[in-house]
């Protein structure tokens, strides 16, 4: 780890061919960024490109909001303690755990301080277009906003305020994010929903997902990472939406895989061999793709099983609708 003095952003210096687009034999277009892969036991065992430099993980943070949540002392389990950790697509089943939440905290959606939003899911849009407005409830975080506001009511905290970096539960959630990570966060900014958004190295957050998967803190077993785990595993379409590419990695592989805005995606197994990566050009046309082929070279994940889940969750490259080439790792 380099001196949090000196730490800096991912460039492209410290950046290196992920993986690359090839149409009819010509390669088209290449995608740049950087990676990590650790062992069980944390150490690294692979690293492409500069993985001690910062990067906002975004939403591949929200498994460790959730974490915190359970440790202010809220009880969430199945697909509400999911929610809490999701990017969701917006559907009526989603949106219901959503609400399901608010009230339990005795509020409205209006209590809820990430933006409006339409649903992500394309056919709750087309309803919500043609009859309806904006909401915060469909935005993809409200889940992790709801959880928060339960988190105030239940403690006694500000409810105004609980997106304030100094609200006693982002304090918490900072403190949770750097305990699993095994790193200090490197800077602070606003994510996308508002809420607080630590950045932290790619290192750091493989580290993270590696601790999560196996349902471990950093000294030893932690019973909320083990629920945490569990609840992904069993209620997968809640953590984004069926058919998209987390909840089908989560669903086919057992696998805990959470992306963030912006090319980030971690994934970890149950035996703890973790991924971490950011493709520089912000895109997620590779990031499902190049974290199962590192897991796959590191020996976390089949060939074949691989392969069949990677062909579910990456984009096709058709001519006149037939496939003339592929998207491919680059190393």
């Amino acid at each position: 780890m380099s001196d949090p003095a000196t730490r800096h952003a991912l460039g492209v210096d410290g950046a290196v061919e992920l993986a690359r687009v090839e149409r009819n034999g010509l390669v088209e277009s290449r995608h740049v960024g950087a990676a990590v892969v650790v062992s069980p036991t944390g150490e690294v065992i692979r690293a492409l490109g500069d993985v001690d430099a910062l990067v906002y993980p975004r939403s591949s943070l929200k498994p460790f909001q959730a974490i915190t949540v359970l440790r202010s002392g809220v009880s969430l389990e199945g697909a509400q303690l999911v929610l809490a950790s999701a990017s969701h697509a917006g559907t009526p089943a989603h949106v219901e755990v959503v609400t399901l939440l608010l009230q339990r905290a005795g509020l409205t959606e209006d209590a809820l301080q990430c933006p409006l939003d339409w649903p992500g899911d394309v056919e709750a849009a087309a309803v919500a277009r043609t009859s309806g407005e904006k909401r915060r409830v469909t935005m993809n975080c409200s889940g992790k906003h709801a959880a928060f506001l339960l988190a105030c009511v239940e403690n006694g905290w500000p409810t105004a305020d609980y997106l304030d970096p100094a609200h006693p539960l982002q304090v918490r959630v900072r403190e949770t994010i750097e305990e699993f990570t095994g790193e200090p966060v490197g800077h602070v900014g606003v994510d996308g929903c508002g809420a607080p958004l630590f950045a932290v190295s790619l290192r750091g957050l493989a580290t993270a997902f590696s601790r999560l998967a196996r349902g471990v803190n950093a000294t030893g077993p932690d019973a909320d990472a083990v629920r945490l785990a569990e609840a992904i595993r069993s209620n997968a379409w809640a953590i984004q939406g069926q058919g998209l590419p987390n909840t089908v990695v989560i669903e086919e592989l057992g696998l805990i895989a959470k992306g963030g805005a912006e090319g980030v995606m971690a994934m970890g197994s149950s035996d703890g061999t973790a991924v971490a990566l950011k493709s520089l050009d912000g895109s997620h046309r590779v990031t499902s793709l190049v974290a199962l082929e590192l897991l796959t070279q590191a020996g976390a994940v089949p060939r074949s099983d691989a392969d069949r889940v990677t062909s579910l969750v990456t984009e096709k490259v058709l001519g006149g609708g037939q496939p003339v080439g592929a998207i491919r790792a680059a190393f």
